[in-house]
């Protein structure tokens, strides 16, 4: 991987290509991330780059991770995290990943926290079929039955079942950049990507490039 930022979701539009069609697109708000760290194989095992991303008060920060700001010479920020570059020797800390990292036509993978939809029932959370609605049915919207009768007597791991629904990690691949705003730091996805608005979304060069 050579190529990755942290974004937050502004949310989605459309916008027309050269040849006239509509395109939507998701609105990200990517970077610029500031390199507190340099992990090198020889020290820790693994080369990576350590990044942080969106400022933050500083009496919100807790002292060991106070330190660690201090010692890189960057301001507080919100989020950090790693990424594992080819090229991680060539970066030096305090150098910043901005949104012209990526460029138009490149294709991405995004991954983000869905939405929380709360506790949910089968036919929402897993798309199960209702009862009959006719009188003197016993149920309507209830799952029906979840195991098989006396053989194996149990019910198979993994049945869906009502619980909450949503707030898992999520990655679409292959999503194609439509346009890059390195003055108004935006990044324009075509489609959807996972998360409510001002959620982080972490932005990858893609894995499969075979998908469509």
């Amino acid at each position: 991987m050579k190529k990755a930022i942290l974004a937050t979701k502004v949310g989605m539009t459309q916008i027309f290509n050269e040849d006239g069609s509509l395109v939507p697109v998701t609105v990200l708000q990517a970077g610029p991330c500031v390199v507190t760290q340099i992990k090198t194989t020889e020290n820790d095992g693994y080369s990576a780059v350590q990044v942080a991303f969106a400022d933050k008060k500083e009496k919100l920060v807790k002292k060991p991770q106070k330190g660690a700001f201090e010692k890189a010479g960057v301001d507080p920020k919100k989020y950090l995290r790693e990424f594992r570059f080819e090229n991680a020797d060539s970066y030096n800390v305090k150098d910043e990943i901005k949104a012209d990292i990526f460029a138009e036509g490149d294709h991405v993978d995004a991954t983000a926290v869905s939405k929380g939809h709360g506790f949910q029932g089968s036919i929402k959370k897993c798309g199960n079929h209702r009862g009959p609605m006719k009188h003197g049915s016993k149920y309507h919207r209830h799952a029906g039955s979840n195991g098989t009768s006396s053989d194996p007597s149990r019910v198979y791991p993994g049945k869906g079942m009502p619980g909450r629904m949503g707030v898992d990690q999520v990655t679409v691949q292959n999503l194609v950049v439509v346009k890059v705003d390195p003055e108004n730091k935006l990044i324009l996805v075509k489609g959807a990507v996972p998360g409510p608005k001002k959620s982080l979304v972490t932005l990858k060069e893609t894995t499969k490039t075979d998908l469509k």
